[in-house]
């Protein structure tokens, strides 16, 4: 179940405990209940490239002073690390590879030089998958701002912007 529509069922159910309670005060009386407007049609879900649309004209239309790259490889920001410890061959379970990492959505520029990164995600993937694990880490490691969002979530543009700009200040 989406987000949109659990929030909705939910504020119906506060609805009906709240209608339930008055009716509990008042005197019995023939309870008379009158029809409720039709749900909101569902929304449809955006694509992944309506999403990366979505972003890409915000970061446009709001941040004119970057330059926006997009699908950037973590490896062109972080270059490839060499394994002069050889950490790959003998603990390939606790070391990641730059080249693993899940390529950045979009990485905001100026002056020729990457600023920040902005990630799309569906579900935990930013918690749970290690490609983003890794693309974070490496964002950590450049002093990067790592600004993550869900697209199951509303990201309204006020919001999105807004979200940015703090991370960009």
């Amino acid at each position: 179940m989406d987000f949109g529509k659990l929030f909705l069922k939910i504020v119906d159910v506060a609805k009906d405990y709240i209608e339930s309670s008055k009716s509990d005060a008042q005197p019995a009386q023939q309870a008379r209940r009158e029809p409720r407007a039709a749900a909101r049609p569902a929304e449809r879900e955006k694509t992944d490239a309506e999403w990366e649309a979505f972003f890409r004209d915000i970061l446009q239309s709001e941040f004119p002073s970057y330059a926006v790259r997009e699908k950037v490889a973590v490896t062109d920001l972080a270059g490839f690390v060499s394994d002069e410890a050889q950490l790959y061959a003998t603990r390939p379970k606790q070391v990641y590879k730059a080249e693993w990492g899940q390529p950045y959505t979009f990485v905001l520029e100026s002056g020729g030089a990457a600023k920040a990164v902005v990630m799309l995600g569906k579900g935990h993937s930013h918690d749970e998958n290690v490609k983003y694990l890794v693309a974070r880490m490496y964002a950590e490691k450049l002093n990067l701002p790592y600004i993550n969002f869900y697209t199951q979530m509303p990201n309204e543009r006020a919001y999105v912007v807004g979200r940015i700009r703090k991370f960009l200040n």
